[in-house]
């Protein structure tokens, strides 16, 4: 009883600091100061009438982009691939490693020869992008998007699709096939990510609808938290359900190169090196140190210990809540952003997930699908028109609210759906689980013939 009372106190205590500064921020007035939304290519100069400007490339713009597009790189490889290694059994963690490593290989490739195309395209009735730029057919050298080589943007978008695929198999892994999870690569990422990204970021009907996203709440993390959900529920619990950490040590280097790769994620997500990419910076780094300290402080008051695993996936939940609303909100929207995550994420994780009884081996649900979530909709709330050009619902525009709730609710059950078919299809043709006894020795020598560990 104790411990429910000082949680309460807790979280009412964080709340009433944060709504205080939100109170405080609207009873001043200024004009809004609307600079280029996320995701959305940074806008030009205004042209003189009958003068026509061709695209400029800015050399500043270009080397911070590629600076981005190869932290965001780093997320992937080695950065999740050491967190979920870390987290997986230590007969496991090799194969869980391949599941990421793989997955960077595989959406390299295929984006582009079709997927840019698909997701980025010219819009086709508000769907999918159309097949005009397959194998990057008609971009070149002088190609240009907003102020940037057209070949760099392309790089920086593929490195978003491959980390969103590799996100799920942490609620896979160490039960199901290494040939079953390429396959869901490819029939995911193609039938789920592509149609997703443009619906939001390529011209899509939730762009036309006004969703916002600056870099990723629904196209990433409620794209691949939900997948990770829907396929643990059809592929059962593993054998060995607990959470047993191979190398703590890892996962927190996985923790730290996530944290530093996703500053080029978001901040990347300007688009350009100007003041937005300065703003959500700022917003990620302080949404993540608050919700790590939430999450170690909720997790003190309910288990009596703070955890090094605890501060690592609070700081996680931090990066995911702010990915959406980082070029939206000011910073103490970011703080109180990182305070509910830190709450409503380890309540997803320690009290949700048990009472439920679904086996997400690394809460790749629990984490970035709740996040995720909650991340998108407090966009709806919190978004400052003198950071960017839309208001949330504090800000005046209830509608905004309105919009997000309809963006959410549309990728769920899209992805959700499409996620189960390409479920039993890979089921019925090829199997999804490997064999009992290879779960019970372990994944790497059964799909892999090698071992993490050699001691």
């Amino acid at each position: 009883m104790k411990k429910l009372v000082g949680l309460f106190l807790l979280i009412l205590l964080l709340l009433n600091t944060g709504w205080l500064a939100f109170a405080e921020e609207r009873s001043v007035s200024n004009p809004p100061n609307p600079p280029a939304a996320g995701q959305v290519l940074p806008a030009q100069p205004a042209q003189e009438e009958g003068i026509t400007m061709e695209p400029k490339i800015d050399s500043g713009d270009t080397a911070w982009m590629i600076v981005a597009t190869s932290l965001v790189m780093l997320m992937t490889l080695p950065g999740l691939a050491l967190f979920y290694g870390g987290l997986a059994k230590r007969k496991d963690s090799l194969n869980t490693m391949a599941m990421c490593f793989v997955t960077y290989c595989i959406v390299s490739v295929l984006w582009v020869i079709y997927g840019y195309s698909f997701a980025f395209g010219p819009d086709v009735k508000g769907i999918i992008g159309s097949p005009e730029n397959l194998f990057l057919s008609g971009i070149g050298v002088n190609s240009v998007t907003g102020t940037i080589p057209e070949y760099i943007f392309v790089v920086f978008q593929m490195t978003f699709a491959a980390i969103t695929v590799a996100l799920a198999c942490g609620a896979y892994i160490e039960r199901m096939k290494f040939s079953a999870w390429v396959l869901f690569t490819v029939l995911w990422m193609t039938l789920v990510y592509l149609p997703v990204a443009h619906w939001v970021w390529g011209g899509g009907f939730l762009a036309e609808l006004g969703a916002l996203d600056f870099a990723g709440g629904t196209v990433v993390h409620i794209n691949a938290g939900v997948g990770a959900l829907i396929g643990a529920l059809i592929l059962g619990k593993r054998r060995e359900v607990a959470l047993k950490p191979s190398n703590l040590t890892l996962v927190v280097t996985g923790a730290g190169l996530l944290w530093f790769g996703w500053f080029g994620f978001n901040a990347g997500s300007a688009v350009a090196s100007n003041g937005l990419a300065g703003v959500a910076f700022i917003n990620t780094n302080t949404a993540t140190a608050v919700a790590a300290i939430t999450w170690m402080f909720v997790e003190w008051i309910h288990t009596r210990k703070p955890t090094i695993l605890g501060l690592a996936s609070g700081a996680i939940a931090g990066l995911v809540v702010i990915t959406p609303a980082a070029g939206f909100v000011n910073i103490k929207g970011a703080i109180l952003m990182g305070i509910l995550a830190g709450i409503i994420t380890y309540l997803s994780v320690a009290a949700m997930k048990p009472k439920i009884g679904y086996d997400d081996s690394l809460d790749a649900f629990g984490i970035h699908g709740v996040s995720g979530m909650f991340g998108a909709l407090l966009v709806g709330i919190f978004a400052d028109p003198k950071i960017n050009e839309a208001s949330g619902l504090f800000y005046g525009n209830p509608k905004q609210l309105l919009t997000q709730l309809i963006a959410v609710g549309v990728t769920i059950a899209y992805v959700a759906i499409v996620t189960m078919l390409i479920f039993l299809i890979i089921k019925m043709i090829h199997g999804l689980r490997v064999e009992a006894e290879h779960e019970i020795t372990g994944l790497d020598e059964s799909q892999h013939g090698e071992k993490a560990y050699n001691l």
